[in-house]
């Protein structure tokens, strides 16, 4: 039943991927260099969006916290970042737009894949050699989140104040930024 979800789920999110035009690399590079905003406004009001509602669904006991992975940070993540946001600006896709034009039938895509593939497949290869160098040890304290959700077995940034309220304010944060962003420059 999960594969059944996780497929629905998959191509629904492709879906509204294709249709904000984020299966376009174009759009994501003009978003990039600031010429077209509409993408970033989406992207903008999906995280109000889904963060209101996760910490809402967390509070009200609808969605268990112990359902969420929270990654512990360390130097391979940021420099993982580092080039996954090289590897946007350069290519226009990121993981999940390049499956998605992928299935839109991009044949620069399928490049952009594959060369997923090969680095998945190298840093696999690598791991054992990587495990004990500094690069994977924790840093930043490790699993620490910026709120606190409910039963949470990891760290907070802000702890003082209920994870509900940061949610919310951050959420209405991000809305008023997507709204205020002009869409496609002039010139």
């Amino acid at each position: 039943m999960d594969i059944i979800l996780s497929i629905i789920l998959g191509s629904m999110f492709g879906f509204a991927l294709h249709r904000v035009g984020a299966t376009n690399p174009n759009v994501i590079i003009n978003m990039l260099r600031l010429h077209d905003l509409h993408l970033m406004r989406v992207i903008l009001f999906a995280i109000a969006i889904s963060s209101a509602l996760l910490f809402i669904g967390l509070s009200i006991g609808v969605i268990a916290s112990s359902h969420l992975s929270i990654k512990a940070s360390y130097w391979g993540v940021l420099l993982g970042g580092i080039l996954l946001g090289a590897g946007w600006a350069v290519s226009g896709y990121c993981p999940g737009t390049g499956v998605a034009a992928l299935g839109d039938g991009r044949k620069d895509a399928v490049f952009f894949v594959l060369g997923g593939l090969c680095g998945a497949a190298i840093y696999m290869a690598a791991y054992s050699a990587l495990k004990g160098t500094a690069l994977l040890e924790n840093i930043f304290g490790g699993k620490v989140t910026l709120a606190a959700t409910p039963n949470e077995s990891f760290g907070a940034i802000i702890s003082s104040i209920p994870g509900i309220a940061v949610a919310l304010v951050l959420a209405a944060a991000f809305g008023i930024a997507a709204w205020k962003l002009p869409g496609k420059k002039n010139g």
